[in-house]
């Protein structure tokens, strides 16, 4: 896992603000290609899913390789991933952007969320993708997919550096998924992109009820005026934000 571990108000402060807004912080430091392309919620939960990523990689299969039986062996890569990834981890796998066979099944999600797992992503599919969305733990994939995992994919090693749908995943980095998808937050980072997005939420805050209630955004988004800034601070005041 990362060298940078995730700060109880840390995940607090993630847990409050938008896989949009993060991207901007991000993108004022640079880091363009952070948000998982085409991976979107099994089923919207409402809340932010928050933790550190604990990764799986899988390869192509090869048919003499991967039978039903492998499955039988408790030290399938897989399987040890399911019972290894970490209490308040996010478990995100590498399926080669390719959904047409699923990267797991409801019962390895289920067993993930009874053992206190944060959530799970692929850049796949998920099999039995209704009762996965029926589940609290939070899930990300590009498609429902009823084939299995061996069909197409070979797991073969895990908590190292991956892909999931065209960014860089190393182990310990922060994943925060929303209703709209899932962004990727280098660890040594996590701290003031935290920080930094719950104050562009409160002003985001502010211009949404002044837009909504019939205000022009020249001068206000951004705040180019000082009138802005006065009235943000007032409104600061008011709402103790």
């Amino acid at each position: 896992m990362s060298d940078h571990p995730l700060k109880p108000e840390t995940r607090d402060r993630l847990a409050g603000v938008s896989t949009a807004t993060l991207t901007t912080a991000l993108y004022k430091r640079g880091l363009r290609n952070q948000f998982l392309q085409d991976v979107r919620p099994v089923a919207p939960k409402g809340r932010n899913m928050v933790g550190p990523a604990f990764t799986l990689r899988y390869i192509p299969a090869r048919e003499d390789r991967n039978p039903l039986s492998v499955f039988q062996d408790p030290a399938h890569p897989q399987r040890v991933a399911i019972e290894r990834c970490p209490e308040g981890a996010i478990l995100v796998i590498d399926s080669r952007r390719d959904a047409r066979a699923a990267s797991a099944g409801s019962i390895l999600v289920s067993r993930l969320m009874v053992r206190g797992v944060a959530g799970v992503v692929t850049d796949g599919g998920f099999r039995d993708s209704p009762e996965i969305g029926a589940l609290a733990i939070p899930a990300y994939h590009q498609r429902p997919s009823a084939p299995t995992n061996l069909t197409l994919h070979e797991a073969v090693d895990l908590d190292l550096p991956i892909a999931c749908a065209g960014v860089a995943v190393f182990p310990g980095d922060i994943l925060v998924g929303d209703d709209e998808g899932v962004v990727v937050l280098p660890a040594h980072l996590a701290d003031e992109l935290a920080e930094e997005a719950v104050e562009m939420t409160v002003f985001e805050d502010f211009v949404t009820e002044q837009v909504l209630a019939g205000r022009s955004i020249v001068g206000l988004y951004p705040a180019t005026q000082d009138r802005t800034k006065a009235d943000f601070a007032a409104w600061r005041q008011q709402k103790g934000r």
